[in-house]
């Protein structure tokens, strides 16, 4: 399980001072780039030399206790599955052990040309540890 650390900032909150619905989904993404990158995995370097991206197919989110303004958050990503092109993740959002935001997330790996791509053999051990 990969762990990322979030502060709620000011401009993450609405009117009401509670992180707004959107601003979940872009701490979730944050989080997913940084465990890719702690797992050595260069996405740029991804695209360039080899023609291959990992994008955003299907999201299903709960959105459980709302966030605060200055409250320290953790979102946690774990693998969940891997299929031919499909990365399958379960995230969530952390306010101390208590579960605010969770997420299942299907990636798939697609070539430049938007086309499904086979996940080659080394990035599929590389995510699967």
């Amino acid at each position: 399980m990969h762990r990322h650390p979030v502060r709620v900032y000011y401009e993450d909150t609405d009117a009401g001072g509670i992180v707004y619905h959107a601003n979940y989904l872009k701490f979730a993404e944050r989080a997913r780039s940084e465990w890719v990158r702690a797992l050595g995995l260069d996405q740029k370097r991804l695209r360039e030399e080899r023609g291959l991206i990992i994008v955003v197919r299907r999201m299903e989110v709960d959105f459980l206790r709302p966030a605060l303004y200055d409250d320290l958050l953790e979102v946690t990503t774990t693998l969940r599955g891997l299929g031919g092109a499909r990365i399958e993740l379960d995230q969530a959002v952390l306010r101390g052990d208590e579960k605010l935001f969770a997420a299942v997330v299907t990636l798939v790996c697609v070539g430049t040309d938007g086309r499904a791509a086979r996940l080659p053999e080394d990035l599929r051990t590389l995510l699967s540890g």
